[in-house]
């Protein structure tokens, strides 16, 4: 192999760069694989950029790459169903009769209630996070405005329930995604990896647990608790002033019309696809396991064993499959229309399919090019051990508040911390864990991020006010998390 020195760490630093000055998390990435192949091809214009386009086709020479991509092109598909056949309505009515139940009852309390029904609502939804905050949004906001709670609180929650619930929650986009990412970098079993760096990602469990003992214990501080005192005493809804956002969709596709609202048109397809994705694991580890001592820890044993990238991409088809013979047995859709969904939902994830495609290659050329070995080489002389895991996700932080992506944060530091990882001696699921944590840290500070922007239009609340009042909560996190890896750090190593 080629030692590129110092040239290797250039595509990256370069994607960072003009993705923190442009905001163009595509083009960054484009540029930075394509510098990546110019500089293996020794300069050659033509060359790199031929082997650039080649970089791309090599992405799907990866069977699992392959298959999260397709995974996340068919999540659209599944996310059209159940908003078409009106099962998301059919879900917010029945929440909604629990709602005019505790309403009834002490308004305090009431307040309460609803508030963790959101949160709950939040993290139930892990298998997307925009669905996830669109959907808490657009459900709680009437009931919100009803009982005098600030716009700012009904974001905050959407927002903190959705991306840290997503990556302890890997059994969706997100955990095929950083599977991928983790295959990329030789990781021979990601499943078992990404699951046991989970008692690690400190920051999204804080977070959770920092909107439930906010909500019950109704001290609020920082900004937030000026927006609640200004509710309270005024009865206003948002600052004199703001600007809010709003959306009132959960997706761009209308429900049908004529048919009545189920909520188990949404729940039967979920549940399906949650329930179906650790059968598939088991299924495809199966023949893997030849020592188990019954069947339940042969099962338990092949969920490691098995495929995590197959395990997704063969869970949402089957929710597909369940879901299309749920609405014809109704007569909510004919066969043309469910064909005319799943190509309208997988058109409407393309420009997520579009990022993973790139996340992969980026690693792919990065990985070529031997980048994270050279920054694990560079840092062996200075940098200790012991404070490997705080420096990766304060590093990992500062790129995703200033790209506003976790995804792409994911896949360029990756690339790098497990080469640092496995060159110091320190625990793997340690390190990912605290890149993975620092992507959704930096997400959530981020006033450019995805996910707080359809948090604030999902509200209606003003942006720049809802990451204000999000952001004190999410430091308190982040300080936490800090600390604790410190603690791992010196501890572990």
């Amino acid at each position: 192999m080629t030692d590129y020195g110092f040239l290797s760490i250039l595509p990256p630093v370069l994607a960072i760069i003009l993705a923190l000055k442009t905001k163009q998390v595509y083009v960054s990435l484009v540029l930075g694989i394509w510098l990546s192949w110019l500089i293996m091809s020794d300069w050659n214009f033509l060359e790199g950029t031929l082997a650039t386009l080649e970089g791309f086709v090599n992405v799907f020479k990866s069977e699992g790459n392959t298959r999260t991509i397709m995974f996340s092109a068919l999540v659209g598909a599944l996310l059209l169903f159940i908003q078409y056949s009106r099962g998301v309505e059919g879900f917010v009515n029945q929440l909604n009769k629990l709602i005019v139940y505790f309403e009834n009852k002490q308004s305090g309390y009431s307040r309460v209630v609803v508030q963790l029904l959101a949160f709950l609502t939040g993290m139930a939804l892990f298998v997307e996070t925009s669905i996830s905050s669109l959907t808490v949004g657009t459900i709680y906001r009437p009931v919100f405005d009803k009982l005098k709670i600030p716009r700012e609180k009904l974001a905050y929650i959407a927002d903190s329930s959705s991306a840290p619930s997503s990556i302890l929650i890997p059994f969706n986009a997100w955990g095929a995604f950083i599977m991928g990412l983790l295959l990329t970098q030789g990781i021979d079993n990601p499943f078992g990896v990404l699951m046991s760096s989970i008692k690690y990602n400190f920051y999204p469990i804080i977070a959770l647990l920092l909107v439930v003992v906010v909500i019950v214990s109704k001290k609020d501080f920082g900004p937030m608790a000026k927006a609640e005192k200004r509710t309270r005493d005024t009865g206003k809804l948002l600052n004199d002033g703001s600007k809010p956002m709003i959306s009132e969709a959960v997706t761009s596709y209308e429900p049908k019309e004529g048919i009545p609202a189920r909520a188990f048109n949404m729940i039967v397809p979920l549940v399906t696809m949650v329930i179906m994705m650790p059968v598939w694991l088991a299924y495809t580890g199966w023949n893997n396991v030849t020592d188990a001592t019954s069947w339940f820890n042969h099962f338990v044993t092949s969920l490691g064993e098995g495929s995590g990238s197959s395990s997704v991409l063969y869970a949402v088809t089957t929710s597909i499959v369940v879901g299309m013979i749920l609405y014809r047995s109704q007569g909510i859709m004919r066969s043309r229309e469910m064909v005319d969904l799943i190509l309208k939902g997988i058109s409407e994830l393309m420009p997520l399919a579009l990022l993973m495609l790139l996340a992969f290659a980026i690693g792919d050329a990065c990985k070529a090019l031997g980048t994270g070995q050279f920054v694990a080489n560079w840092s062996k002389d200075w940098l200790s051990p012991e404070f490997l895991p705080a420096i990766v996700f304060i590093i990992s932080s500062f790129i995703a508040f200033s790209t506003g992506t976790s995804w792409g944060t994911f896949a360029i530091m990756l690339a790098i911390s497990i080469p640092m990882a496995n060159l110091h001696g320190s625990d793997v699921t340690l390190v990912v864990a605290a890149t993975l944590g620092g992507g959704i840290f930096g997400d959530h500070c981020s006033p450019i991020s995805d996910t707080s922007i359809i948090s604030s239009m999902a509200s209606a609340s003003d942006h720049i006010d809802h990451v204000r009042t999000q952001l004190p909560y999410a430091l308190v996190g982040g300080i936490i998390t800090v600390i604790l890896y410190l603690i791992l750090g010196f501890t572990m190593n």
